[in-house]
């Protein structure tokens, strides 16, 4: 009898997988509380786009149709929201960020490649890179405050490089990249790397000295800006994201595109949100303020935390962060323990409205002094 070969080959696939929230609906299911507050995601606390909803019910009788083939008008549309700075073809598309960054993955990565990371950092970058059979290169943000370590990461850049991760404002600390510091690193990458820039909370970042991709892909250089309509159009649900580029990258990555790809919700969403600027406006000024109003809390409870750029706080209680979890699911506060983004103890904590601040917060106290 001949021996089964399994082909599913478990040993090649990455160990601990990237887990996504709990939904408030699953947690309810199991706690029985009538009152649940859910700051573990980052997702809007306002909700959805009003525009975004108009165009998703004004879509609803076509789901028998096919979408359209390709993302051509979303592209389009993106172009237009970016003043024509770029062309409709500097644009990719997919099924969310985290799709995206996938995409991106397989276009570039194999075996006997490398990508260089830098935790704390999102999951999905080296957990996809594994999957496609690449080695990943860890250069940790340094110090009390996450510094990019600019000579470190050019010391681990060899043949092999051929993506480099870094994420401004970054998850899970929410801390930021400088300008100054981007400067100084993007002129001395080699040709051969490719920059991807997360800057999926670009929206709330405040800092003077904070940007985008873009004046660096405007330069010509080597970078994808890389997007969601998850965190501040409040689209989460629909799964969909972008990113901008060089016309030469965009058309090398898009080679891996699906047709029908988008679904039409999500297409004709995303078009209508990106038009939104009211709701855009209202979302940043509710973040803006209220985590003001939480670091005096913090301050007062005497909690390390480190002041973000993005929707969400990172603080590192003197407690475990899984009995920190625990004892505020009791509460009716769901948070996230982030030691699988590289920081061990740490919990993040999504900005939400006044009220569920303040639930958060009184949760929090008491969790800490019981």
């Amino acid at each position: 009898m001949k021996k089964e070969i399994n082909i599913f080959k478990e040993a090649l696939l990455p160990k601990g997988g990237y887990k996504g929230g709990k939904s408030k609906a699953e947690v309810l299911s199991q706690i029985g509380k009538k009152k649940l507050y859910k700051l573990s995601s980052n997702e809007n606390y306002l909700g959805s786009s009003p525009k975004a909803l108009k165009a998703i019910r004004s879509n609803l009788a076509g789901l028998s149709i096919y979408p359209e083939r390709t993302d051509a008008t979303l592209r389009k549309a993106l172009a237009s929201f970016y003043g024509g700075i770029f062309s409709a073809d500097q644009f990719i598309t997919d099924n969310s960020g985290v799709a995206l960054l996938e995409m991106i993955e397989r276009a570039f990565l194999g075996p006997k490649t490398e990508i260089i990371i830098c935790n704390p950092a999102f999951k999905p970058y080296h957990m996809f890179a594994k999957k496609l059979g690449a080695e990943v290169v860890d250069v940790p943000l340094k110090g009390k405050n996450f510094i990019l370590d600019i000579p470190g990461i050019l010391k681990a850049i060899n043949k092999k490089t051929r993506l480099l991760f870094l994420c401004s404002p970054n998850n899970p600390t929410g801390t930021h990249i400088p300008k100054s510091q981007l400067d100084e690193l993007m002129p001395q990458l080699p040709p051969h790397v490719v920059t991807v820039y997360d800057e999926v909370y670009y929206q709330y970042a405040d800092a003077e000295d904070y940007t985008t991709a873009l004046p660096y892909v405007d330069a010509g250089m080597q970078v994808i800006g890389v997007n969601s309509f998850s965190k501040a159009y409040g689209l989460a649900g629909m799964r969909i994201g972008y990113g901008y580029t060089s016309e030469k990258l965009a058309r090398y990555i898009s080679q891996v595109h699906r047709p029908f790809q988008i679904n039409t919700l999500a297409m004709e969403g995303a078009k209508a949100a990106l038009t939104d600027k009211s709701f855009i406006k209202k979302t940043v000024q509710l973040v803006l303020e209220e985590k003001n109003y939480i670091y005096k809390s913090l301050d007062k409870l005497g909690v390390k935390y480190w002041k973000t750029q993005a929707n969400f706080i990172t603080l590192k209680p003197k407690m475990k962060a899984d009995k920190v979890e625990a004892a505020m699911l009791k509460q009716g506060i769901m948070v996230r323990p982030v030691a699988n983004f590289g920081a061990p103890g740490c919990i993040r904590v999504t900005i939400g409205d006044r009220q569920a601040n303040a639930a958060y917060l009184k949760a929090l106290k008491k969790v800490l002094q019981a």
